[in-house]
This record gives C-alpha cells, sequence and structure tokens, in this order.
C-alpha cells in the first residue's frame, strides 16, 4: 500500500514538472515573481534584524549596569555646579553601587614637541576608570594620591594624533596645557563608542579633578557616573542614587539616564520596525502568488481535454485537484529555496555596505521559505478545484 502511495506521489510530482515545463514563458514569469517575493521577505527580515542588532550595540557597549547623572540648574537659577560632591556618601547611602566617579569636562590644546591638538580635558575621580571600564594599555590611571600632581591619563587616538614617526607620545613624556606641563602616567587601550557617556576616552586627557583649576578658573562637576553591582534593580538605584545627590544640592535638580531603558525602548521599537519590513516583503509576496494563481488557471484552461481523458479513464476528483496543486506547491517550492538564497545574499551585501556584522536572523528563513508555500498552496487552491468540478463530456469536447 505505501510503495503505490509513493509510486503515485513520485508520478505525480513528475507530471507536474512536466507540465510546469510546458508552460515555458509563463511559468518562468510567475517564478520569478516568487522569487523576488520570497527574497524580499527573507532579506528585509535579516535587515531588519541587523539594524537592530547594530542600534542596540551602541548602548550595549557602556553597559546595562551603568547610571549617568546630570545636573541642571533649577528653574531660573544661574548658580554655577559645584566642583567637589561627597561621592562616598552616595555610595554608603545606596546599597548595590560598586563604582562611582565624577567629571568635569573642558576643551582646549594640547601641546607636545611642538604639535597642538584639541582635545577633551577631564578632571576625574579616581573611581571614573572602573566605573567608565577604562582599560589601560601602559601605565596607570590617577590615584587618590594624584590630586595635587600634575599627571594625566591619556587616550588611544589623543596619544596617536600628537605623536609623529620616530617622535611617539609614550609614557613619562609632558605635554603642556596652557602653562603647566603634565606628566603621562598612563595610555589607554582604545575603548569602544558609548553613545550614552558625556566623553568618548579615545579623545580625552584623564587629570586629577582638583587639577582642573590649573587650566580652568571656576571647573564644576559635569556628570556622575554610577556603575552597579551585577544582578541590580537599576530603577531602584537610580532613583535612590539621585535623592542622595539631591540632598547635597539645592540649586540643580539630578536627572539619572538608565541605559537599559533606552535599550529596552530600541528594541520595541526595532520589533516594530521589523513587523514593517516583513508586511512590506509579505505584500510583494502576495503580487507572486497572483502569478502563480494566473499561471495555473491559464493551465487548467489549456488541458481541459486532458483533465476530461483523466476523468473519463476513471481518475477522480481529487486526483485532478491534487495534481495541479501540486504543480502550484512545486513552482512555489522552487521559488522559495531560490528566494531564500537571493534573500540571504542581499540581507549580507546590505549588512557589509553599512559596515554592520551580519548576522542571521532565525525567523528568517522559515518564514520566508513557510510563508511562500503557503501563499502557493493558497492561489493553487481555486486553480485546482475549477479544474477538478470540471464534466468529463464537457472537457471532451474542446479543441
Amino acid at each position: 500500500m505505501s510503495l503505490r502511495v509513493e509510486q503515485s506521489l513520485s508520478q505525480l510530482l513528475h507530471e507536474a514538472l512536466i507540465s510546469l515545463r510546458t508552460l515555458g514563458k509563463r511559468s518562468i514569469l510567475a517564478l520569478l515573481g516568487i522569487v523576488i517575493g520570497s527574497s524580499s521577505v527573507v532579506a528585509l527580515i535579516n535587515i531588519g534584524h541587523n539594524a537592530a542588532v547594530d542600534a542596540a550595540m551602541i548602548f550595549k557597549d557602556m553597559g546595562t549596569d551603568t547610571l549617568i547623572a546630570q545636573f541642571p540648574p533649577k528653574g531660573s537659577s544661574n548658580v554655577p555646579m559645584r566642583a567637589q560632591l561627597d561621592l562616598n556618601a552616595v555610595r554608603r547611602a545606596v546599597p548595590g553601587i560598586a563604582h562611582i566617579g565624577a567629571l568635569s569636562l573642558f576643551s582646549g590644546p594640547i601641546v607636545f614637541h611642538g604639535r597642538t591638538t584639541n582635545a577633551n580635558l577631564v578632571g576625574s575621580t579616581p573611581g571614573i576608570q572602573a566605573a567608565m571600564r577604562l582599560a589601560i594599555r601602559e601605565g596607570r590611571f590617577l590615584s587618590s594620591f594624584d590630586a595635587n600632581e600634575t599627571f594625566g591619563v591619556i587616550g588611544d587616538q589623543l596619544a596617536q594624533a600628537l605623536s609623529a614617526p620616530g617622535d611617539p607620545l609614550q609614557l613619562g613624556d609632558r605635554v603642556r596645557i596652557n602653562d603647566y606641563l603634565f606628566l603621562i602616567v598612563g595610555i589607554l587601550h582604545d575603548q569602544p563608542r558609548a553613545m550614552l557617556m558625556p566623553v568618548q576616552a579615545n579623545e580625552s586627557l584623564f587629570i586629577p579633578a582638583e587639577g582642573m583649576r590649573r587650566i580652568y578658573a571656576s571647573p564644576q562637576i559635569s556628570n556622575v557616573i554610577i556603575r552597579a553591582v551585577q544582578g541590580q534593580d537599576m530603577e531602584r538605584i537610580a532613583k535612590d542614587a539621585a535623592a542622595a545627590l539631591q540632598a547635597q544640592l539645592s540649586d540643580h535638580d539630578v536627572n539619572i539616564t538608565v541605559p537599559q531603558q533606552m535599550i529596552d525602548g530600541m528594541t520595541r521599537q526595532s520589533r516594530t520596525f521589523a513587523y514593517l519590513l516583513l508586511a512590506l516583503g509579505a505584500i510583494s509576496l502576495v503580487g507572486g502568488g497572483v502569478g502563480v494563481m494566473n499561471v495555473m488557471l491559464m493551465n487548467v484552461s489549456e488541458r481541459r481535454r486532458e483533465i476530461g481523458i483523466r476523468m473519463a479513464l476513471g481518475a477522480r476528483q481529487r486526483d485532478i485537484r491534487n495534481l495541479f496543486l501540486l504543480e502550484a506547491v512545486t513552482l512555489t517550492a522552487v521559488g522559495a529555496l531560490c528566494g531564500a538564497v537571493l534573500g540571504m545574499t542581499a540581507a549580507w551585501l546590505y549588512a557589509w555596505l553599512s559596515g554592520w556584522a551580519f548576522a542571521l536572523a532565525a525567523a528568517a528563513l522559515p518564514l520566508g521559505v513557510g510563508s511562500t508555500l503557503l501563499v502557493g498552496l493558497f492561489f493553487g487552491i481555486y486553480p485546482a478545484v475549477s479544474a477538478s468540478r470540471l464534466q468529463p463530456v464537457e472537457a471532451l469536447r474542446d479543441e
């Protein structure tokens, strides 16, 4: 019994392929529509996925356990921000804080052996290294014992900008800012860009916060960076840290940015974007399905006499229906496979041109191929049923 079923199925498939081949250009045009629709679904799902991954990485580089506090003035107050805060009091008041540091920002020219470049001058407390995840390539970072010293830790790109062939900036060299020479005690590794960080470490010179008065008459704390212990409730820590910082300030508010909130928002936005792209691909796929139905209706019209002969020889309605339905599904399956390959290639090429790291979306191939087969099945039902309902006598009269 199973052997007879297998033979019947293989015979139907063989006849379906022969029939599609005899359709010639019409079959190729319908196949092209399915390929375009299937490749659109696969490519757009992957492009949306890669765009979401790339956007999320911008925020994840700084760590989801990091908080950034800013201090806008209250109302119309013009009182300058304080130059120092009791960060140890904040850490004691908020359980779950692993590292905390403050930044005072200024920009200006740095001179080394007659070469000048503009840079970010960052007055920092010792805890800022761990809070910002700054990795040292050579030397060390600033400590609490360096408060009154003219020491500096320089970013990788800034060090390269001040270097020249045969005269690189090295550990132990001195750079000039205004009338002061700062000894380079550390050089940072190249740091990944973090969009939410108030300063890019690669382009900065870190000096002791107390030393900012040497280059800027009225330094002010611009940001406090907080890094929490892993597994903490970041919403709670942000709320408690804001309260602890606000207790030290009377003329400024405390606004704390929680990166995880932005990542979650970005994920929701990316999901909506992916649904939109999927809808666009589905529209293209439906167009291909209409082409399949058109080809199959033409096929039925041209084979009415053949259908009548089959029925006269004992073929049942379901045999005729299955034959034409299998032809539609076979045509769609070939288009789905070709479209999947073309869609993956297009998605990879788009990612390469955009400078993204290509990642295969788990749903791309199942959705692309599966939806294409369903479309072929749906649009093939009507022609198949129409063929099965033909009366043998009427079909045999056709010339």
